[in-house]
């Protein structure tokens, strides 16, 4: 089950119960970098977002941002799946 057609969500950080509830419903947890933000980012709510990389516990992944100006700048973002289970409870698309 993904959340409205929301497959990942990036923050700058998350409580323990958000990136639970999260993974719960399908959505992957990703968090940006130190300094890296929504602002310093430029982001204005037109762009769209692809994720690129295999999520994995730790591992780094590239946030791409397609700008509607046809701009592309790639982010790197930290996969917030912290084990082997919450990568196979994502896979499945969540808990339920």
């Amino acid at each position: 089950m993904r959340l409205a057609g929301v497959e990942a969500i990036a923050a700058e950080s998350f409580e323990r119960i958000h990136r639970t509830n999260l993974l719960g419903m399908g959505v992957l947890p990703l968090q940006f970098q130190p300094g890296t933000t929504r602002l310093t980012l430029g982001l204005d709510g037109t762009e769209t977002f692809d994720v690129v990389g295999t999520p994995k516990p730790g591992v780094t992944l590239t946030l791409v941002v397609n700008r509607a100006n046809g701009e592309r700048v790639d982010v790197p973002v930290k996969c917030r799946l912290d084990t082997a289970e919450e990568v196979s409870i994502f896979e499945a698309g969540g808990v339920l």
